[in-house]
């Protein structure tokens, strides 16, 4: 038995794969697909890069009490910190 693909969830069908195909084959305009925009947003002119940091457990609480009171993301306070230094 073949098992059906699925995005999110939803059965892919024959249908959709011939919109796709025919897509493809009449081409695509490069500058659209650059405004479409996949993954997060940029942070800046150059690619950002990710750094891992290592944190005690009580380094992380305090990290997340500063975060929820904000109503910022963990990288946001680091972020902020690292600026106002």
């Amino acid at each position: 038995m073949i098992e059906q693909e699925t995005i999110a969830g939803v059965p892919v069908t024959e249908a959709q794969i011939a919109v796709w195909a025919d897509e493809a084959e009449a081409g695509y305009d490069a500058q659209v697909l650059k405004k479409r925009g996949r993954g997060r947003p940029g942070r800046g002119a150059k690619p950002s890069q990710v750094v891992a940091l290592r944190l005690t457990v009580d380094e992380i609480a305090a990290l997340d009490t500063r975060a929820e009171r904000e109503g910022k993301s963990r990288s946001e306070v680091i972020r902020d910190a690292l600026a106002s230094t």
